[in-house]
């Protein structure tokens, strides 16, 4: 049995962040990038024969940490400082924030895989429940520009429901034969 997926590219998102474990390298430093970020959904078909309507996010019901999809995107990745939670220089990161000098956001950790992973949580958890468990996050693909990329990917098998066989199988022994009646 086939599946339906579809995609759909969120981009224009001007961020700066480090990354302070990779000593030695030019990332250690703040640098910026206008990301991007591809997200693949799949499940059924809605009425309207669609997997995931593109314009969803705008048009959702549900929230991600109290915002809109759309306005959350935006809180959290343009024109903001994103920071790792353990980052040494986090209290300077916090002074600027407070003095507005930048748009804070603390993560768990940071770096294109990173975000693809944190993206792929938040937004899979809301398109579960706003389609009801019918469509799902199935991979998130975060991009520094067009040469660079990084995903994250669900590999948890998804549940498939066994088909019960619901005939009765009777035998007739006065004509020798099997019947079968589907209930």
């Amino acid at each position: 049995m086939g599946k339906f997926q579809s995609t759909k590219l969120f981009d224009g998102f001007s961020c700066v962040f480090r990354q302070w474990r990779a000593k030695g390298t030019h990332c250690s430093y703040l640098h910026g990038y206008a990301l991007s970020f591809r997200i693949w959904f799949e499940g059924e078909l809605d009425e309207r024969n669609w997997v995931w309507d593109f314009g969803g996010m705008k048009r959702a019901v549900g929230k991600i940490e109290g915002l809109a999809p759309n306005a959350w995107m935006n809180y959290m990745f343009d024109h903001t400082t994103l920071i790792a939670h353990d980052d040494p220089y986090l209290k300077n990161f916090l002074k600027m924030h407070a003095e507005g000098i930048i748009q804070l956001r603390i993560l768990p950790a940071v770096g294109a895989e990173q975000f693809a992973k944190f993206i792929f949580n938040k937004v899979n958890e809301f398109v579960l429940a706003e389609t009801e468990n019918r469509v799902k996050v199935i991979k998130v693909e975060v991009y520094e520009h067009e040469r660079n990329s990084a995903s994250y990917q669900d590999n948890t098998p998804t549940l498939t429901i066994p088909q019960v066989d619901r005939s009765v199988h009777s035998y007739n022994p006065a004509i020798k034969t099997w019947t079968t009646t589907l209930t």
